[in-house]
């Protein structure tokens, strides 16, 4: 008597690693999250109180950039155009920029700490199924804290000096998370090669969108603000 095979223990093995194609979407789109973070940070450093917080902001963008410069030479030895690898999620990334402009100081470094951390979680989660190359280079550019560290620090002590910024910054942050996420959801829909990756590794878009709003809300209580 022949042994049985079950089915679905055949289907338990790791998830194929992603195409290459995926691969460059994926670097393509955090790239072009990295240049344009740069590119708004120093833009929004003119809304700094003094020129010290001016300059902090500013220097802090240059981490931004020389990320952005190791996710264009890795597409480059992929093949791809970073231009190109860049172009497709180009809207979007218009599109959240212009519906969360800041109006201030405070408003512009909760954009920076809760607005592309959004971002940097759901790389961190799709990252998961690169291989290891490809999986080291991501979590070497969302090692790079400074802009981040130095908005929270800024902001926790916006809200200790004046518990009034308290509810306008957390309806910002609530606004600027929701933006973010639905901008995320797009994208990830839009482009079968990122939903592949993202469900690749035995997730759902929704799983992901769940785990973004909840380490959103731990980063807001972080900082004194309220869900």
């Amino acid at each position: 008597m022949s042994e049985t095979t079950d089915p679905a223990a055949q289907n338990d093995g790791p998830a194929p690693a992603p195409s290459r194609e995926a691969v460059i979407d994926l670097l393509g789109l955090l790239a072009l999250g990295e240049l344009l973070a740069f590119e708004r940070m120093v833009y929004d450093a003119r809304l700094a109180p003094d020129l010290g917080r001016r300059a902090a902001l500013s220097e802090a963008a240059v981490g931004e950039i020389r990320n952005y410069r190791l996710l264009a030479d890795r597409l480059q030895e992929l093949g791809a155009d970073p231009g190109e690898a860049m172009a497709p999620f180009k809207e979007a990334f218009r599109s959240f920029d212009a519906s969360t402009s800041p109006r201030d100081w405070l408003e512009a470094l909760v954009k920076v700490y809760l607005g592309d951390a959004v971002a940097d979680d759901f790389f961190r989660v799709v990252s998961a199924g690169l291989e290891e190359r490809d999986r080291t280079l991501i979590e070497t550019v969302l090692a790079e804290t400074g802009a981040s560290d130095l908005a929270a620090e800024e902001i926790r002590a916006a809200v200790e000096a004046d518990a009034t910024v308290t509810g306008r910054l957390s309806l910002w942050a609530r606004r600027l998370v929701g933006e973010g996420i639905n901008r995320a959801q797009g994208v990830a829909a839009a482009n079968e090669r990122l939903t592949g990756i993202i469900v690749g590794d035995g997730g759902t878009l929704d799983a992901l969108l769940r785990r973004l709003t909840r380490a959103h809300q731990d980063r807001m209580k972080s900082v004194g603000l309220n869900n």
